[in-house]
């Protein structure tokens, strides 16, 4: 299992905070380890919140809501929103598990819920931030753009059906590359598909001006719909060259599927809760991500039912995503590209997500913490309005509310080649383009990996994020 760790030496230290936690009840009324946390180091301190945590977990995960109470207390007296990397990682998973205890009384969660105001602008805000200070989605964008230009070369008509349409940056790019091609540009037609009518109107405002700057033939269609119940039929045209993007979206139809298909996949494996010694850790010298792929595996325990569902074999072609793969099939693309989050955040026990997350967010705020100030009101922003509600949706929602169902690339590859497309490999270009474009930031940490034809977007090696191109294949197998 990723990020189990079984320990090949023994330690001599008896006070490490993962052993004196043991030392301490859970139970409400007895002692308080607040005095003892009152004086430890900041390395110590995060030892601490990753106990409390998973402990917390599986408190919620049984049902057992006095003691989840007591290990949320405790954790308040050590997170914070505007702390280190690991007071804010815990900030933010307690208040996942609060919510998800909270939506155990409905009336009470409704009444706290229900003056809260969610901003259009505010949403189209944290998203730039967070293309600004990552460099993440810039790298998929220029590796999508390589693809699309590639696939694209010598046609006069082309048309892009932008799945998630929200930064302009993308688009922007692509038309000063296709004015630049030796044939000169082609009649280019972007579809734009999001719920929210305003975020469709930037992106037509931006980019027909840029159109038009550059004497390029261009038209925007805007479609204000959620992707589940996009008519896909009406997006075919004939004579048109088509090519598809989808970033960070495609996982959201995996909601409108029945959750219980999940509930009856064989269980790939099973996590062993057998004891192990503690190792002496020096957080210093290693980033969040690595520390939590250390420790969060070993101190994990599967709740009893927990049924695994992040092995390749449990993926079908279940309805919803089976018949809009298909459909998208059925338009004949050239190319279809695909980033996705490359965690699993889709089991079907609270249990299963959780440790999952806090690998995958550990990394994001890693990197967030290697770059930006901690008073930093965009890093702050992009905290809690991006990564604290999609952290909130993976471990507090379920049913069709939980629209953060990441997958990794590996069940991707099944459904689409279920549905009929064939895998077309991202070439040396675009990985280099992508790694000239991670040079210019000079940040550490970032990497790039190429494994079978697909980009791997990494933090410190771990993958969080991945790049897949596809193409319509004349001849379906199976």
């Amino acid at each position: 299992m990723a990020g189990m760790v079984h320990d090949e030496g023994s330690s001599s230290v008896t006070s490490s905070p993962l052993q004196m936690f043991s030392l301490i009840s859970l139970s409400p009324g007895i002692g308080s380890p607040y005095p003892l946390l009152r004086e430890v180091s900041p390395e110590d301190r995060g030892l601490w919140l990753i106990r409390y945590l998973v402990g917390c977990a599986n408190h919620v995960a049984a049902g057992s809501v006095e003691n989840a109470n007591l290990c949320l207390e405790q954790i308040s007296h050590l997170a914070s929103p505007d702390g280190d990397t690991m007071q804010r990682i815990a900030a933010y998973f307690t208040e996942a598990l609060a919510d998800r205890i909270l939506k155990g009384w409905p009336g009470l969660h409704k009444a706290l819920n229900s003056t809260k105001i969610s901003l259009v602008s505010e949403e189209i805000l944290v998203k730039r931030l967070f293309f600004e200070l990552c460099p993440f989605l810039k790298l998929a964008y220029v590796i999508t753009n390589q693809a699309i230009l590639e696939a694209m070369e010598g046609e006069k008509m082309v048309h892009i059906i932008d799945l998630n349409s929200f930064e302009p940056a993308q688009w922007i790019n692509l038309l000063q590359s296709l004015k630049a091609r030796p044939e000169g540009p082609p009649h280019l037609r972007i579809t734009g598909i999001n719920e929210q009518k305003e975020v469709l109107d930037q992106m037509a405002l931006r980019l027909t001006e840029e159109a038009e700057k550059l004497d390029i033939p261009f038209q925007f269609n805007p479609i204000v719909c959620k992707l589940e119940n996009l008519d896909l039929e009406s997006l075919r045209k004939t004579g048109e060259a088509l090519a598809i993007s989808s970033v960070l979206q495609l996982h959201t139809v995996l909601a409108a599927d029945d959750e219980t298909q999940r509930r009856t996949s064989p269980s790939a494996s099973n996590s062993s809760n057998s004891s192990h010694r503690q190792r002496v850790l020096h957080m210093k010298q290693r980033p969040l991500g690595e520390w939590l792929q250390k420790e969060v595996g070993p101190l994990y325990c599967a709740s009893p039912d927990s049924a695994s569902a992040s092995s390749p074999l449990s993926c079908n072609l279940s309805l919803k995503i089976g018949s809009f793969l298909t459909s998208l099939y059925g338009l004949s693309p050239k190319l279809l590209v695909i980033t996705e989050q490359e965690s699993n955040h889709n089991g079907a026990t609270l249990i299963e997500r959780y440790g999952e997350a806090l690998h995958f967010y550990g990394s994001l705020f890693d990197c967030l913490e290697s770059t930006v100030p901690r008073a930093s009101v965009e890093r702050q922003k992009v905290e809690k309005l991006l990564f604290g509600e999609e952290i909130k949706n993976i471990i507090a929602s379920e049913g069709v509310q939980r629209k953060e169902r990441h997958e990794k690339l590996e069940k991707w590859i099944l459904r689409l080649e279920l549905a009929g497309f064939g895998k077309v490999s991202l070439s040396y270009n675009g990985l280099l383009q992508a790694v000239m474009l991670l040079q210019s930031y000079g940040y550490d940490g970032y990497s790039l990996k190429e494994e079978n034809g697909c980009f791997f977007l990494c933090w410190h090696e771990r993958p969080l994020f991945s790049v897949s191109a596809w193409r319509f294949r004349s001849e379906r197998h199976g």
